[in-house]
């Protein structure tokens, strides 16, 4: 799938990725793909988490040898 922005989130640790990534999705338009890439082994939990709670759909998770891939579709405006 292809995405509208890509977050290089490797080599930031805990909450930085969930950070940075929200305020990416909050300048992007509801549908719009955020594509994160991330190294911190904490994300594959805290950034499916942040999608539930902030209303945003998780599309794609996957994981290579030395990163995660995530790409998340934003939610509509609450």
């Amino acid at each position: 799938m292809s995405a509208d922005a890509t977050l290089d989130a490797r080599g930031l640790k805990c909450p930085l990725p969930v950070l940075r990534a929200g305020k990416f999705l909050r300048e992007m338009a509801p549908g719009d793909r955020l594509r994160v890439l991330a190294d911190d082994p904490v994300a594959v939990i805290d950034i499916p988490h942040f999608c539930h709670e902030a209303g945003h759909d998780l599309l794609e998770q996957s994981e290579a040898s030395d990163h995660q891939l995530y790409l998340i579709a934003r939610g509509p405006d609450r």
